[in-house]
């Protein structure tokens, strides 16, 4: 007779075998090369078959971390063109906007293993923008820690932000977009609309600009901000650069400087979508920032990342973001005074929504679609 923990350990070596081939069947299609009219560089598709793919983070020169926003997260090993589905996430509300959206790997890794992730995590009814970390241990996430789950649950569904920087000081940033309630990002007593800062434990910074006032929340570096999605940190000049949704028209490229005011709702660049009027009172206010750089029409950005590689040289210090509705990847160069001097369309001819943009090991630029693909741009040679 054959015994009950016999037959439970079979079972057992059937879901593991099952779920191997689940994940071989994962795998990317063939390596190629990808057709495009740009000179100078090289466009190779890495992996297909993907859902949405939102964040991406390396954690070696081969394996690459992926986030898909309906809550799956992979592990793309690049030398094999495979990806293993990680186990060990909490529940993720993948509503509308939200579901599992950044994935970084934190500034000391290498020593004490953690990695970041922003989330829509249920609250009450609704969903919030949380803050993240967890170790990776095999393909399974372990000892799991909601940072902050913030105060930004809405009964919408969209505007959640959310791209995680770090500053190499010990902290990190975190974008949440209005919710859907424009007039919350003029509120300092939530955190809708908000660039928040945090030490990499979660808490506090003492320094941080409205520590200690009335009516105000500690973690908030700015606000008046509509949908930041997409942040960069510029370690040398210690800038941090925020792009962001706007309206209809009148996306945004913003200077991040504490405790400044952004301005949305109260002035914009674009236009509503229920008709040909400006937004708010218009374009300027006194005490409120203005944009680097305006979208008209608006890109829908949706990722920015400052290259800072040896691949392409005469591409160092441009800041590159991907573009949803207009389907390209934007190049923006900067002059030595923050200006925005030029700006280039690049894979236009691809046609895809480009989601992410990341700066790889060797100096590659790694990018994912809409289409559930992840490319790589690289020199010809």
């Amino acid at each position: 007779m054959i015994s009950s923990s016999y037959l439970s350990r079979l079972r057992r070596s059937a879901l593991l075998l099952l779920f191997g081939l689940v994940t071989i069947n994962a795998a990317a299609e063939p390596f190629r090369d990808i057709a495009q009219a740009h000179p100078g560089i090289r466009v190779e598709q890495l992996v297909t078959d993907l859902g949405i793919p939102w964040g991406m983070a390396f954690i070696d020169q081969q394996r690459l971390l992926v986030s898909e926003r309906s809550g799956r997260l992979r592990l793309v090993d690049l030398q094999k063109h495979s990806t293993s589905i990680l186990v060990g996430l909490p529940e993720v509300v993948a509503e509308g906007q939200g579901g599992l959206l950044d994935v970084a790997v934190g500034p000391d890794f290498e020593r004490d293993g953690w990695l970041y992730f922003t989330y829509s995590k249920r609250r009450n009814s609704h969903a919030a923008t949380t803050l993240a970390r967890a170790r990776l241990e095999g393909l399974r996430l372990v000892d799991w820690q909601d940072l902050l789950v913030t105060d930004s649950a809405t009964s919408r569904s969209r505007h959640f932000g959310s791209r995680i920087a770090f500053d190499g000081e010990g902290h990190l940033f975190f974008g949440i977009g209005d919710r859907g309630e424009r007039d919350a990002a003029q509120n300092l007593g939530n955190h809708i609309g908000s660039i928040l800062r945090l030490n990499l434990d979660g808490s506090v910074p003492a320094d941080n600009p409205f520590v200690g006032v009335t009516d105000a929340r500690d973690e908030i570096w700015s606000y008046g901000h509509r949908n930041p999605q997409g942040m960069a940190y510029d370690a040398l000049n210690r800038r941090l650069w925020s792009i962001e949704h706007g309206p209809r028209g009148g996306d945004e490229i913003n200077l991040i400087l504490p405790g400044r005011n952004y301005g949305w709702p109260v002035i914009s660049h674009g236009k509503e979508y229920w008709a040909p009027i400006a937004v708010g009172e218009g374009k300027s206010k006194p005490g409120m920032e203005q944009p680097y750089k305006v979208y008209i029409p608006s890109i829908a950005p949706s990722s920015l990342m400052l290259y800072s590689g040896k691949a392409f040289p005469a591409w160092r210090g441009n800041l590159f973001a991907g573009a949803l509705k207009l389907r390209h990847l934007n190049r923006i160069t900067l002059s030595e005074s923050t200006q925005v001097i030029d700006e280039e369309r690049i894979l236009e001819d691809l046609e895809e929504r480009i989601r992410n943009v990341i700066e790889g090991p060797e100096g590659w630029i790694y990018f994912a679609t809409d289409n559930g693909r992840i490319l790589r741009i690289r020199p010809p040679s």
